[in-house]
């Protein structure tokens, strides 16, 4: 991972020699080919993807929270030039029992309508194909999981002027 200064193209090319693996199609994602361990995942778009936005969300709800944004809002957040739709992160967790595979499959049961807490994703779930869109991830030590995700805003934000599609809070770098 580079400094946060950095551009980077935040292509499935440029992804790939950054070091994320996967590439999976969200419709045919075997959880157990996710690695166990915490890193960084993110959600991209296919060639030729356009979005067309549902009214309503298949995503769960949070603290008996519709999930659902308005068609005006989900069209301000998306930024047609950009492949990446979400950057999020997968600690170990308290306990060490978490990680890509426990957050990935927490992210993928949302979609389905399952209460969770990964509330800064939801909007991948207001996507008419959103099993169509990519996921990939990259493994990192604990400790710089957060550091990780910090500079891959920051990088995005450098590159695009804003955070991606699904993300609506910034990560900081920490250091």
């Amino acid at each position: 991972m580079r400094s946060p200064q950095w551009i980077m193209l935040f292509t499935k090319k440029s992804l790939t020699e950054d070091g994320f693996t996967g590439f999976r199609p969200l419709d045919e994602l075997d959880p157990m080919r996710i690695p166990q361990g915490p890193g960084i995942f993110v959600i991209l778009r296919p060639a030729g993807f356009e979005p067309v936005f549902l009214n309503k969300s298949t995503a769960g709800t949070f603290k008996k929270k519709d999930p659902s944004l308005k068609r005006e809002a989900l069209e301000a957040e998306w930024l047609g030039e950009a492949s990446v739709l979400y950057i999020g992160k997968a600690s170990a967790g308290s306990q060490g029992n978490r990680g890509l595979r426990k957050q990935i499959q927490e992210f993928m049961d949302y979609g389905r309508g399952r209460p969770t807490v990964v509330w800064d994703a939801r909007l991948i779930w207001q996507l008419r194909d959103a099993l169509d869109l990519t996921i990939a991830w990259k493994e990192l030590p604990p400790s710089e999981v957060n550091a990780a995700e910090g500079a891959y805003h920051a990088g995005f934000v450098a590159t695009h002027g804003r955070l991606p599609f699904a993300n609506l809070v910034q990560a900081r770098p920490k250091r």
